[in-house]
Formats: C-alpha cells, structure tokens, sequence
C-alpha cells in the first residue's frame, strides 16, 4: 500500500499541481501587497481615506477609556473592494498564463505530419503491376 501511495504522489500531474499550488500561495501574497500598498492608496486619494477603512456603520457602538469602539455593527465594503481588486488581478494574470499555454499547444499540433508513405493497396497494385510486366 505504501509503494501504491508512493506512486500515486510522485505522478507528474500531483506534482504539478502541488507545484502550481505552492506558485499560487506566493502569488497571491505578492497581489495583495500591491493592492494594499500601492493601488490601496492610489483609490484613497480619491476617497480623502484609508481605501481599507472605508465603511457604512450601520450601528454605532461605545468607546471605551482606551479609544476602542465595541458593539459596532458596520459594513465594511473598502476591505471588501480591496479583496475583489485582488481576484481581478489573480485572475487576470491566470487568464494570461493559460492562454499562452495554449497558444504554445496549438504550435506543436500546427507542426507538419510525416509524410504518408504508400498503403497496402498501392504496394500490391505496383507488385501485380511489375508482375504483368
């Protein structure tokens, strides 16, 4: 069972796929850095705010002596536009890879067959041809 186990972990496609997984994970990190610290703050500008602290408070709550507010009831929709703006961009970026992958695909099916050589047919017309001859 274990050499089983072994082999299935150790195809190509599993490996791939943790590979692709692991790529991903980074990716991700490296996406949202870039919204959070550059595009975050660029859409802020706009909004005279922090773009991740935008929110409808739809209950205000009590402050408290250190300044923290508790039983706030609040929508938070620039956390929410900031994770989206990271989908798009993932997504995008996805979008491109796979279609490049199959542009690399379609090159190697457009490559030219061997030629065919004669079928069984024509070699015993040309056998009975020299026959008769």
């Amino acid at each position: 069972m274990l050499k089983e186990f072994k082999e299935f972990a150790m195809k190509g496609n599993l490996v791939d796929i943790a590979v692709a997984f692991v790529m991903g994970a980074a990716f991700n990190k490296v996406v949202a850095s870039f919204t959070g610290g550059i595009i975050s703050p660029l859409i802020g500008l706009i909004f005279n705010t922090d773009f991740k602290d935008l929110k409808y408070v739809v209950n205000e709550g009590v402050a408290d002596e250190a300044g923290n507010v508790a039983g706030e009831v609040a929508i938070l929709y620039g956390d929410f536009a900031t994770n989206l703006i990271d989908f798009i961009i993932v997504a995008f970026v996805m979008f491109m890879v796979i279609k490049g992958i199959n542009k690399m695909k379609k090159k190697e099916e457009e490559a030219p067959a061997a030629p065919a050589g004669p079928t069984d047919n024509d070699l015993l017309s040309e056998i009975r041809d020299l026959l008769k001859k």
